[in-house]
């Protein structure tokens, strides 16, 4: 069996496509949007995706660009 175990997950155990998370404004005005550097990009987006259902989207490491 062929089992993949990079990529990122939710708390249930389910794979998460980053494409599928949306992408708050803020996040479209930051510096750390598309950011190079897979951990940012990596935290960023299960930050977005903890908060893909909340109307207020927060984020303690918002940098204007």
């Amino acid at each position: 069996m062929d089992e993949e175990i990079n990529g990122l997950y939710d708390d249930n155990g389910n794979k998460i496509n980053p494409d599928l998370i949306p992408v708050p404004s803020l996040c479209i005005i930051c510096k750390s949007y598309e950011e190079t550097d897979w951990e940012e990009n990596m935290l960023c987006n299960l930050n977005r995706f903890d908060q893909r259902n909340s109307k207020d989207f927060k984020c303690g490491a918002y940098e204007k660009k």
